[in-house]
């Protein structure tokens, strides 16, 4: 395959997203990354199933440019097995609690007892030390304990949000903390724990609020799609917003826009656009960011009529046009179709057993002019490359038969 990565080889022992996506991000640079999964196949690959064989769409989103094997790794023959493979590795990625890590001998010691400089990149959801951190969870642990949640929607019910950005984000992070260990390796020959957690990553995508809210106590409440520093605070004191209105989702005459104005040049183009640039620059109540902020729904009320005379098409033209921050609202199939993202190529169709049609795989989010990454593979189906990596460790094929027939992979 090639890539910045070739020549380092990575083993996955993680689940769902945050481990398994690291690892994607590695192998879409040229890691050779082998996924290690149950015999009967981890649950992960059948979340939102998509072909014949239950293959999931999440599944087929984060092990591109994989291996698989299937192993028993609770079985003797099994740890032997994992003992030959570690020793051949270079990174061990196992988004899983310390205490499996343990049972598996997954955990560092066990790691650098076979293979001295070996890197293991984990991932929990709670991070430590601490008195949750053996405890277990998904996503949303870290959007609702992070003050994400309780700021999105109405505020009854709060709402967390459809997409697992704590999942995703924790990944980048492994990732990043990976290279930094790899790099750091070939300086000094040791490797190292690289240690995520759900609730950092939520809390360092939240960190501006919660200073906010630690260094001068404003306690924000949910404002919906307005932006929440564009609305009045609990204080009693005005405070200097961070953005300014119109900051908001509005309807168009075939869906919604979303337009943000931040800051008073935008708020002029703004202004220029609606045709009234005496009636709201010259008008204190919208001087600057905070009076904008306080008198955000008369604003929002003109934007709003605005919208609502346009098609969607025709609003993000015109604030496009003008240069003010706009998108449309879309459904996945509008998502799909959007002439931009098509043209962007941020996703690549990939073929997959089974599938009625080819899945659209997004590709790295991050560009490298000299060494850029490349989905060269598929997802793996199933133990596809068990016969071949074992052959790699050495194993003959009447010990490969005679593993199958045990049970082991």
């Amino acid at each position: 395959m090639g890539g910045v990565l070739e020549g380092v080889r990575v083993l996955d022992f993680g689940r769902y997203i945050a481990g398994p996506y690291c690892a994607t991000l590695l192998a879409e640079f040229g890691a050779e990354v082998i996924r290690v999964e149950k015999r009967e196949g981890s649950e992960d690959r059948f979340v939102a199933p998509v072909g014949e064989g239950g293959e999931g769409a999440l599944f087929l989103q984060v092990n591109r440019n994989k291996k698989c094997i299937t192993l028993d790794p609770m079985r003797v023959e099994g740890q032997e097995v994992m003992r030959r493979l570690i020793a051949t590795a270079d990174v061990v990625v196992a988004n899983l609690p310390p205490q499996t890590l343990r049972a598996m001998k997954l955990d560092y010691d066990s790691l650098k007892a076979i293979k001295p400089d070996i890197i293991l990149t984990t991932a929990t959801a709670f991070g430590g030390p601490g008195p949750w951190s053996d405890r277990v969870g998904f996503d949303g642990v870290g959007q609702v304990m992070s003050g994400s949640v309780y700021m999105t929607g109405a505020g009854d019910p709060p709402y967390r949000a459809a997409v697992n950005w704590v999942d995703f984000g924790t990944a980048l992070h492994c990732a990043f903390g990976t290279l930094a260990a790899l790099i750091e390796r070939g300086k000094s020959g040791r490797g190292q724990v690289v240690e995520g957690a759900l609730l950092a990553t939520a809390l360092s995508f939240t960190n501006a609020t919660l200073i906010e809210q630690a260094v001068i106590n404003v306690n924000r409440v949910p404002t919906g799609n307005l932006g929440q520093t564009d609305a009045p605070s609990r204080r009693a004191r005005p405070l200097a917003a961070t953005h300014c209105a119109p900051a908001d989702i509005y309807r168009t005459r075939d869906g919604w826009v979303l337009c943000q104005v931040t800051g008073h040049p935008l708020f002029k183009r703004w202004a220029r656009l609606m045709g009234e640039e005496e009636l709201w620059l010259n008008d204190p109540r919208f001087a600057d960011d905070i009076s904008r902020g306080n008198n955000g729904p008369v604003i929002s009320e003109r934007m709003a009529r605005w919208c609502a005379g346009r098609t969607t098409q025709e609003a993000v033209d015109a604030l496009g046009g003008a240069m003010i921050p706009t998108g449309p609202v879309l459904s996945p199939q509008q998502a799909l179709d959007h002439p931009h993202i098509r043209a962007a190529g941020f996703m690549q169709d990939v073929d997959y057993p089974g599938l009625p049609k080819p899945a659209p795989v997004t590709r790295a989010a991050v560009r490298l002019s000299e060494t850029p990454g490349e989905i060269a593979s598929r997802p793996p189906t199933l133990g596809e490359h068990t016969d071949r990596v074992l052959a790699e460790l050495g194993y003959d094929a009447a010990e490969i038969a005679a593993l199958r027939q045990g049970g082991v992979i």
